[in-house]
């Protein structure tokens, strides 16, 4: 777990919000229907309709690290991307993995501890902000991968050892999950504690 302490933020510099990374984000929040749409019209029982979903839920993904590596490459980072981007993230995994649910394929309560977590964690990131800066983690973005990699694979047709696979990779992650949660608990914790001292 990697944070540093920062008593007093660096002012971000002046940056308008209409920018390419900010756009590939506000698609992102956009393409969130449309993947729920086409994986829930029929009730996930039709195949091209899932082999779409399957489509725009791989664009969406890239999307999430092409605006990131723009917004930090041309300094296009802005205090809308800062808020929209972990939205448009945690609005498609959520929106994955709640069809799923939905659809049968992913028991609830799995869907319900990733969620718990993610909003716990980005709760918390936002109550320690004055104390420091909680830098992601590698374990972090493992977690984000696995969870990712689960659940494109979780929405192609395939045959039964195919969710097998999915399950096994799904649990994973929910493994890392939990893992990195705890572990970013312990460091907001530290951070807030060496905080207060200081």
């Amino acid at each position: 777990m990697s944070f540093r302490h920062t008593p007093t933020e660096q002012p971000t510099r002046q940056v308008s919000a209409w920018n390419i990374a900010n756009a590939l984000t506000v698609l992102r929040i956009l393409l969130v229907p449309v993947f729920v749409w086409l994986l829930m019209r029929h009730h996930g029982t039709d195949v091209p309709d899932r082999w779409w979903a399957f489509g725009v839920f791989v664009l969406a993904s890239l999307t999430d690290k092409v605006d990131g590596d723009i917004a930090r490459s041309r300094g296009l980072i802005t205090d809308f991307g800062k808020l929209a981007d972990p939205i448009a993230d945690k609005a498609l995994m959520g929106a994955g993995l709640i069809c799923l649910s939905l659809l049968g394929l992913l028991w609830w309560w799995v869907t319900i501890v990733i969620l718990v977590r993610e909003l716990g964690i980005t709760v918390m990131r936002f109550v320690v902000k004055r104390y420091g800066v909680m830098a992601a983690s590698r374990g972090g973005k493992l977690k984000t991968t696995l969870q990712a990699i689960a659940l494109g694979m979780y929405l192609v047709p395939g045959p039964t050892w195919w969710l097998w696979l999915a399950g096994a990779v799904m649990a994973a992650a929910l493994a890392v999950t939990v893992v990195t949660g705890v572990d970013y608990v312990l460091a907001a914790r530290r951070l807030r504690a060496e905080g207060r001292r200081g």
